[in-house]
């Protein structure tokens, strides 16, 4: 600590060894507190800054293993380094897993004492100096909106970040489901450990459960170096398994095992690896339908959706459509210096907020960035919405004959997108990479929404 001296607090039941280890360490030119038991630790470092603890593991009342998992839920990052009379392999591998920096015995040689100590608060320097870069590093986006809806999914994350349960978010696709569990991830506390994200419907089924758990050297045709899974990539952080709906039963079973005993085996290995991973998922699909139609384990269902978050739709939080594409363009002006320029009239934020978005948030940002390239003297209009985008008004003719002939929402949404995909398809000839850029979305939620909808050419 260049500066100041840093706080070291003593934390043991045996008076000889605390004083014999402030004795040390002042004489290190440490500023160094005391304590005898754990729960006075706990009471003094919720009172004054500490930057590393010496604590012993035998204690009477809270001994030390419980306090440190006090500590470290109650979000204290310094470092602690355990020290005990009575110290056995399980017990420094407890304590490590749970957060220790390191483990001494009694009584500790100095020589290594102060050495751990220094490289201790050392590498707390380092996370602080980490911590300051990465509040200078550009932020996740923010989620645009002031309806009710939103303001429910900004408070619905308020409340589960902090905790350890798993969250399944639903919703349209390109409502925005991975910017809600970046979120959930920002606000834990695993916010500065990994975010991991695996798009289960992006890999093809033979490959997902190498993806997710690796594989040793040799477990395939192919495999010629040992990979580390996306689990064992997330330890200590969050594992985000975006579309879980499109994930095969049997990737599924293994994900269900490793969630229920906290470890893993690499494909072609035997050995058990644990793994503290806090899991989201995400889908496009309604989970407890699939699991009646055969597709999806509702053993699993249950394991992931302990907190459900729904992400409204587009359409269903108009209000917010201004603010949004308002937002879109601002993004785009920071990286492209054409749209510097554009603006949008009233007329022009009204005239979006009276289209379908089918493709959401997502589509919405694409049709700024074409309205952008594409206005006449800089300006976002009524006219310009309307000829740029003319396809998708929702007062158009054949939509106000679809609401006539239903009074089912969900039929009359499902046929709506269904007449939308058949013609974007037509229009590129059928060509479904062409269409996926067209429409905003991705090659795999276009093929799954043709197999949805028995779409052929």
């Amino acid at each position: 600590m260049a500066d100041t001296k840093a706080h070291i607090l003593v934390t043991d039941d045996e008076k000889g060894i605390r004083n014999t280890l402030k004795e040390i360490l002042e004489f290190e030119d440490y500023e160094v507190s005391t304590a005898e038991s754990g729960s006075e630790a706990l009471e003094m470092i919720s009172k004054e800054e500490v930057d590393l603890m010496l604590l012993d593991i035998k204690m009477k009342g809270i001994d030390g293993i419980e306090t440190l998992r006090q500590i470290r839920t109650s979000g204290f990052e310094f470092p602690v380094i355990m020290i005990s009379g009575h110290g056995t392999i399980d017990i420094a591998v407890e304590a490590t897993k749970m957060g220790a920096f390191d483990f001494l015995e009694k009584p500790p040689d100095l020589n290594r004492l102060l050495l751990t100590v220094r490289n201790a608060l050392s590498q707390q320097d380092l996370a602080k100096e980490v911590k300051q870069i990465k509040k200078k590093l550009p932020q996740i986006q923010e989620i645009i909106g002031e309806s009710k809806a939103i303001i429910r999914i900004k408070s619905m994350i308020d409340k589960v970040a902090p905790t350890q349960s798993r969250v399944l978010i639903t919703g349209e696709n390109g409502t925005g489901k991975e910017l809600v569990a970046k979120w959930i991830h920002e606000k834990s506390p695993r916010a500065n450990a990994v975010f991991v994200e695996v798009n289960c419907a992006a890999i093809p089924a033979d490959l997902l459960e190498s993806e997710l758990f690796g594989h040793e050297k040799g477990a395939f045709t192919g495999a010629n170096e040992q990979r580390i899974g996306k689990f064992e990539q997330a330890d200590g952080g969050t594992l985000f398994l975006d579309e879980i709906g499109d994930m095969s039963l049997d990737a599924q079973a293994k994900v269900l095992r490793a969630l229920q005993e906290n470890k893993i085996t690499r494909v072609g290995g035997n050995e058990s690896i644990n793994v503290d991973v806090r899991i989201l998922a995400a889908t496009n699909k309604d989970l407890e339908q699939e699991i009646k139609n055969g597709n999806f384990r509702e053993d699993l269902f249950h394991r992931i959706s302990v907190i459900p978050i729904k992400v409204p739709a587009l359409n269903e939080r108009a209000e917010d459509i201004p603010l949004i594409a308002e937002a879109c363009l601002k993004k785009l002006k920071t990286t492209d210096i054409s749209f510097s320029s554009v603006k949008f009239t009233e007329s022009g934020l009204n005239a979006l907020k009276k289209r379908l978005w089918s493709g959401n948030v997502r589509e919405l940002y694409n049709a700024v960035e074409r309205l952008g390239i594409l206005a006449t003297d800089d300006l976002i209009d009524e006219e310009a919405v309307e000829s740029v985008l003319s396809s998708k008004k929702i007062e158009d003719s054949d939509l106000s004959n679809l609401a006539d002939s239903t009074s089912n929402f969900q039929d009359f949404k499902e046929t709506a997108e269904r007449i939308f995909l058949v013609k974007q398809l037509e229009k590129n000839d059928w060509n479904i990479s062409q269409t996926a850029d067209t429409v905003g979305l991705q090659r795999s939620h276009i093929y799954n929404k043709m197999k949805k909808y028995n779409i052929e050419r």
